[in-house]
């Protein structure tokens, strides 16, 4: 049931992304007068379709494989690479007989829906669930640092001061792009009252892939023993709910972390617990599970939560906000990849990494409408990219064309669509068998 789920969130995200970005383009085509004479949700490649019917001059259809889709403008050098209509005489309604400021404005129409409907589903989400967080100075006993996190000099119980000498304000700040994608980050800590820098190596990020981000830092919280499970050591030890474990062996216990490290370097040994139970103190002993266990789930002291929510005048400006910086984060992104601080191999996935990391196995709508607006804006970023065969290496070519005044030969057109089909059918392999290695074999 979890794979269903990921492929059918997966199939409705990009099935949703692709029409409306092909109706940017149908809609603004068609406010011109140019013909379209296909509009295509996925590919009906090598002629095979799920179906199709034609209205006018346009055959609307399914196709079978589900990479993308297109509009068939007349008169358009494009992904088809059909030429056969470019040796016949051009007429009023073709796509190359239009001024290039409308042909511009046709190839921008995709993009702009896309960017528009980030900003919509991020603003409608702000407005809907609101937003929560957890202010950073609800975090009194400090961070859990995790081992990747002590690498850079991060400790247990440090409190977040600064970013880049910016007051931090909530707690999920430490995973921001900011974080993550800056250069020469620079976070200030209280550490037992005193102030400490700790500068962010730039290779950070590529060693933080091979981890949960999530869990590079968590908030440091006491605790007392909740739920027994039945049949393991806590429950055979004598073990209690509302225990309070204040030592394991020699190992002196104040919160939850610090039970899970002693109990990780005692695993599949006898152990001495130490447990306050009302205002008794009591030593059990008992035997750690090999996975560093005893069998008990912890009631931590629970965090204050903060909380906004946002209406139509400052949703949608807080939507725009949201949508303008995932493209600056792609962008902070290429800029890493191409320094070699992200290897190409953890930073470009395909449908498998989509509908696993992203989507996830269970039917949750928040994070579904998180991953559409976040793949909407990723999808305006990239079709912007000036590779021939996007929309962005056809802007390209036609801000050419309005500078020096003419139109570039049909022929270098059509060259260019080959070198940028080549590209995209190379980057598509590559984000496959990327994902079959790091997904299915790895």
């Amino acid at each position: 049931m979890t794979v269903v789920i990921m492929i059918a969130q997966l199939i409705l995200g990009l099935s949703l992304l692709v029409f409306l970005h092909e109706l940017g383009h149908f809609l603004a085509a068609r406010a011109f007068g140019i013909r379209v004479e296909k509009f295509y949700i996925f590919f009906d490649a090598w002629g095979f379709k799920l179906l199709s019917f034609k209205k006018g001059d346009t055959e609307y259809g399914i196709g079978w494989l589900p990479l993308g889709g297109y509009v068939k403008i007349a008169g358009m050098v494009d992904e088809s690479l059909d030429t056969g209509q470019l040796n016949t005489t051009p007429e009023h309604w073709e796509f190359r007989t239009k001024p290039a400021w409308q042909r511009l404005i046709v190839m921008l129409g995709g993009v702009t829906v896309n960017a528009l409907l980030g900003v919509v589903i991020f603003a409608g989400m702000l407005m809907y669930w609101g937003e929560k967080y957890i202010p950073n100075e609800a975090l009194k006993y400090g961070i859990v640092a995790s081992p990747i996190a002590r690498e850079i000099g991060l400790r247990h119980g440090d409190k977040l001061l600064t970013i880049n000498h910016k007051a931090v304000e909530r707690f999920d700040e430490i995973v921001s792009s900011e974080v993550l994608l800056g250069n020469e980050v620079v976070l200030e800590v209280n550490r037992e009252g005193v102030t400490e820098t700790i500068k962010i190596p730039a290779d950070f990020t590529a060693r933080l892939l091979e981890e949960d981000k999530s869990l590079f830092v968590s908030p440091r919280l006491p605790f007392t023993v909740g739920e027994i499970t039945k049949g393991m050591p806590a429950a055979e030890a004598g073990l209690q709910e509302g225990d309070k474990i204040i030592r394991v062996n020699n190992a002196e216990i104040a919160y939850f972390n610090d039970v899970q490290e002693a109990l990780k370097a005692g695993a599949g040994k006898e152990a001495a617990i130490t447990v306050v139970r009302g205002t008794d103190t009591l030593l059990l002993t008992t035997t750690i599970t090999e996975a560093g266990t005893l069998g008990f789930f912890p009631v931590v002291e629970e965090l204050e939560i903060g909380y906004k929510q946002y209406g139509l005048l400052d949703g949608v400006p807080a939507g725009a906000v949201m949508a303008w910086k995932v493209i600056t984060d792609n962008i902070k992104g290429f800029g890493k990849i191409f320094s070699g601080d992200i290897p190409v191999e953890k930073s470009l996935g395909g449908p498998i990494a989509i509908a696993k990391k992203m989507y996830g196995g269970e039917w949750d709508w928040y994070r579904f409408w998180m991953t559409t607006g976040l793949l909407s804006m990723i999808l305006a970023f990239m079709n912007l990219l000036p590779i021939p065969a996007l929309d962005g290496g056809h802007v390209v070519f036609l801000l050419i064309e309005m500078v020096v005044r003419r139109p570039l030969p049909e022929k270098v057109l059509l060259v260019a669509q080959y070198v940028g089909m080549v590209i995209l059918i190379s980057l598509m392999v590559f984000a496959f068998g990327n994902d079959i290695w790091q997904h299915i074999l790895k």
